[in-house]
């Protein structure tokens, strides 16, 4: 059996083949198997080396210092410490409920760890909506700022429409008012280039599996100077400077970091390559007649589009073009019937909502998948929409 073409890249990428190898290598008797905090003998010195070595790969990836780099489980742990952290921070220091400042398209993980600091009645927050492109403007982060506001949580990139926002307009703001910005650049980072010194950054989620890296691995910023008061929300050793305690899993880390390091390298050329792919593609959509784009045309990521096809159920497109892998939404809410919050938030009916599909673009595209695709398209549509007439 012919296995789908895979244009689900923004849900998850396959492990680089290179990166797959050198985590083997740290995995039995005969390879860097050791405990990195065991450092009384030769099997925790060279453990430790190949962490330290990814942690230098993961910084420059992103223009950090290695030292601040604290590895987690995923972006989801990281958002959590983050958001968590700096509000058991705020509490530690004397506010009774901290205000938080995020948007309404954020990431599950940000907006499911804000909702549980507001069940408990720990925090308050303000949730921003977007405009109708799909950003967070600067002007209404610094209109929803407090003088109790302790966290802005804006995400690089969205997970479902591809759009970018500019984090160093919004990083302007929160520099000004004093509050710390934490950035989910999840599915940024590794894809366009991301600099925390230049967005201006004092957080940062990162996902291995986003760029061709394991599953179950990432990481968070913190910057140094000045480091904003955050705690840990994982006690057990002390582990990575007391930030998230725990065995560091060698294997995965290694992985990421080579991961980082093949993602830099290829940065240039893979973007320019997926941008070609993306525009050439909508080119060809866009003749159908009722197929919209959403999400800004031009400011989004390299390999993302998410369309609306009229007259059309999503999942019996989905069903439709199944020797395709894609998607109608994050996959992180792809069980539930209701349509994508994201587009509700832009503005979409549900009906558009419904009939959304997300095709997402990766290393191992060819302009013959893209050629395919688009010509399986332009049959499926006009017969599904002729079938829903009869």
């Amino acid at each position: 059996m012919n296995m789908p073409v895979y244009f689900d890249y923004l849900a998850t990428t396959p492990v680089d083949a290179r990166v797959a190898e050198a985590m083997s290598g740290c995995l039995t008797m005969d390879g860097i198997f050791g405990n990195p905090a065991s450092r009384s003998h030769r099997y925790g010195w060279e453990a430790e080396m190949a962490v330290e070595t990814a942690r230098r790969q993961v910084a420059a990836l992103i223009g950090a210092d290695l030292r601040e780099i604290v590895w987690t489980s995923g972006a989801t742990e990281a958002d959590n410490l983050a958001i968590k952290g700096v509000v058991a921070a705020a509490r530690r220091a004397g506010a009774e409920r901290p205000h938080l400042v995020t948007s309404a398209i954020e990431h599950k993980a940000v907006l499911d760890a804000v909702t549980a600091l507001e069940e408990a009645g720990v925090a308050e927050a303000t949730r921003l909506a977007p405009d109708a492109d799909g950003r967070i403007g600067a002007a209404a982060v610094r209109a929803a700022l407090r003088d109790d506001t302790c966290l802005v949580s804006i995400m690089h990139a969205n997970n479902e429409i591809g759009t970018i926002n500019d984090i160093a307009a919004i990083a302007a703001v929160t520099r000004d008012a004093s509050v710390p910005l934490h950035v989910d650049a999840a599915q940024s980072a590794g894809k366009i280039p991301v600099d925390v010194q230049a967005l201006g950054a004092d957080l940062m989620s990162l996902s291995a599996h986003k760029f061709y890296g394991p599953k179950g691995m990432g990481a968070l910023y913190i910057r140094r100077h000045p480091r904003p008061a955050l705690e840990a929300q994982i006690h057990g050793g002390g582990h990575e400077r007391g930030y998230r305690s725990g065995t560091l899993a060698t294997h995965q880390i290694v992985g990421m970091g080579l991961a980082a390091e093949l993602a830099e390298q290829a940065l240039e050329g893979e973007g320019e390559r997926l941008c070609g792919q993306r525009d050439a593609l909508w080119a060809s959509l866009s003749r159908i007649d009722g197929v919209t784009l959403n999400g800004h045309p031009r400011q989004r990521l390299p390999g993302a589009l998410n369309i609306s096809v009229a007259g059309v159920e999503g999942e019996a497109l989905l069903l439709s073009l199944s020797e395709f892998a894609l998607s109608t939404g994050s996959a992180c809410t792809s069980a539930s019937l209701e349509p994508s919050y994201v587009l509700r938030a832009l503005g979409l009916p549900d009906a558009l909502a419904h009939s959304s599909l997300r095709v997402s673009l990766g290393r191992f595209t060819t302009d013959a998948d893209v050629e395919r695709f688009a010509a399986r398209f332009a049959e499926v549509v006009p017969a599904l929409r002729r079938d829903s007439a009869a």
